[in-house]
């Protein structure tokens, strides 16, 4: 057993119990690879949590943003987390679950002027923005800039509608586009927690099969 002063489990415990999991081969390929979380909401802090549930090696946090009380409907914050950098709360929040991943914490803005510097040592790339013009600048950026890059966005979760609508599509070799497709909280007045989970769900899946070499949808 591990000891009073620190009850977290070794690492060698931990990844051991990984391996019994998932087979030494696929946590080898989880554990050596990054993955770049841009914008840590709703969906971008249920991506860390998985992942990092997952065993993935290194996890890049990327949110200019705080923690507001209207987060807390569906964000994976706590209460006592109010006012802080998203980056760095996402950070402790993700060093409780998964004490051993490597994490690395950006309160910055995104933009195409950072973006190669952020992001090329990712070997996948989450889009998790909220707003459409900053969901395209990423887009873009990691297509014209970052070419061979995978890059899984979100596109639809808004609403109350039903939860087999969200879907994964593969749009290009690199590039896959998780949600509806349609729905906007501005036409449907809210995004709901479980909902946008399962939009998050889909592109950590997605993450975990491409890192496992499944590439089809």
């Amino acid at each position: 057993m591990w000891g009073a002063a620190d009850p977290r489990p070794s690492k060698a415990a931990m990844r051991q119990a990984l391996m019994a999991r998932h087979g030494a081969m696929l946590q080898a390929k989880f554990e050596g690879s990054t993955v770049a979380i841009c914008g840590l909401g709703g969906l971008g802090s249920n991506i860390a949590i998985a992942l990092a549930r997952a065993g993935v090696g290194r996890l890049v946090l990327i949110d200019f943003d705080q923690v507001d009380i209207t987060n807390l409907n569906r964000q994976q914050y706590k209460a006592s987390q109010l006012g802080q950098d998203k980056a760095q709360a996402l950070g402790e929040n993700l060093e409780e679950i998964a004490p051993y991943v490597s994490l690395s914490c950006h309160s910055v803005r995104l933009t195409e002027g950072n973006v190669t510097a952020l992001l090329q040592e990712a070997d996948i790339i989450c889009e998790a923005f909220d707003q459409p013009e900053a969901k395209a600048m990423l887009v873009n950026a990691v297509l014209e800039k970052l070419p061979g890059k995978y890059l899984v966005a979100a596109s639809g979760m808004a609403g109350l509608g039903s939860p087999n609508a969200i879907q994964t599509r593969r749009v290009g070799k690199y590039f896959y586009l998780c949600g509806d497709g349609a729905s906007d909280v501005a036409d449907l007045g809210s995004l709901f927690s479980p909902q946008v989970m399962l939009c998050a769900a889909h592109q950590a899946q997605t993450v975990l099969r491409i890192l496992a070499g499944e590439y089809h949808v």
